[in-house]
């Protein structure tokens, strides 16, 4: 059953389309990311449902019924900004209830439902603090609980660990990741990072320049991607993108093969259908992780820069064009003075796109 429903939802601002009929269901206690650059409308999307941005074209419902023209306060949803939003001469408590009483809510059950959030949060010992007796995780946390005492029907979640440092980065994702299992709430979180979007989330919307390019669980959208843009987008490091031609007379057994352009190696393909014809340039892609030592073909890179991460050991080179990275497990001494290295990849873990950058199947 869907939570919420967004039916060829296009926004405008004068001239300028910035969301393109998106069509979307969100499901009951899904987690929901919207993940895509900076300027892809995510965040516009997001304001869009909490009613904060006007809805030019299209439909959207929240729990059956038809959104479009209702206030945001009877939305059923509760949002979670970035900046924190709290009032700095309120201490806990009265930041959390303050939307109960402003909505005339009996104080008695303010009280409870206070209580209730912050106990989940672990907040009972700082409900006398004010703002800016707080942590940058725990202002985060007085915010999500600010939502939850509304028991709203669907949480938005906006960029909100964007101002902390790395390490409370991580934490306040295992936090927010319990808080969804505890609650089994509806949350639509939007985030420029996909290392949030693949931790956290149940599904992933990928968005570029107003348009849906992909939805699907984060292993769906890593290991079959629909284009070029999701396959780069998802991973990190990124997908390495190599120039590629289908080769002449196949791999001389009567199979199709592709010649990678920048290291004049030819190595053979199965099970596409759609491989156009041979002289054609398309785009193989191949993840930093997928090469290994045991593998069928291997391509010679210029080393340039290896870094040592001790979990992983990154290695940077080229062939003839754009740089490779090559990605080990744990330290190694790949790369380490030498001029050049052999990476050795299987042929089944290349990828293919055409030049538009659609994927080849």
């Amino acid at each position: 059953m869907s939570e919420l429903s967004l039916r060829q939802v296009s926004k405008s601002f004068g001239s300028l389309k910035v969301i393109k009929e998106v069509d979307l269901e969100i499901e009951k206690g899904a987690f929901t990311v919207f993940v895509g650059p900076s300027g892809c409308g995510k965040s516009t999307l997001l304001r869009m449902i909490a009613g904060l941005e006007d809805i030019t074209s299209g439909d959207l419902d929240i729990g059956g019924a038809r959104m479009n023209d209702t206030d945001p306060s009877k939305r059923g949803i509760a949002m979670v900004f970035q900046s924190y939003a709290l009032y700095p001469h309120m201490t806990v408590r009265q930041n959390m209830g303050f939307a109960l009483r402003f909505a005339g809510v009996p104080k008695a059950q303010i009280d409870r439902q206070v209580m209730d959030a912050a106990r989940i949060l672990e907040l009972e010992p700082l409900l006398e603090r004010k703002p800016g007796q707080l942590s940058g995780g725990q202002r985060q946390r007085v915010a999500i609980g600010r939502a939850i005492v509304r028991h709203p029907k669907v949480f938005l979640f906006d960029e909100p660990l964007s101002n902390l440092d790395a390490e409370l980065r991580v934490h306040m994702r295992i936090e927010i990741a319990k808080l969804h299992k505890r609650l089994g709430a509806t949350i639509i979180y939007v985030t420029h990072d996909q290392v949030e979007a693949m931790t956290l989330a149940d599904k992933i919307v990928v968005l570029r320049a107003g348009r849906i390019e992909q939805t699907g669980t984060p292993l769906q959208l890593y290991t079959d991607p629909d284009n070029q843009f999701v396959a780069g987008f998802i991973g990190s490091p990124k997908m390495n993108f190599l120039p590629a031609r289908v080769a002449e007379g196949g791999d001389g057994q009567g199979g199709a093969a592709v010649t990678l352009e920048d290291f004049g190696v030819t190595v053979p393909v199965a099970g596409l259908t759609g491989l156009p014809a041979p002289g054609t340039q398309i785009t193989a892609g191949i993840r930093p992780e997928m090469f290994n030592e045991q593998a069928s073909e291997s391509i010679s890179v210029a080393v340039e820069m290896v870094e040592h991460l001790g979990s992983e050991t990154l290695v940077h080179g080229r062939g003839a064009g754009d740089l490779v990275t090559i990605k080990y497990p744990g330290i190694s001494a790949k790369g380490d003075g030498s001029d050049r290295l052999d990476a050795r990849f299987n042929p089944a873990d290349l990828l293919y796109f055409t030049g538009e950058g659609a994927r080849i199947r």
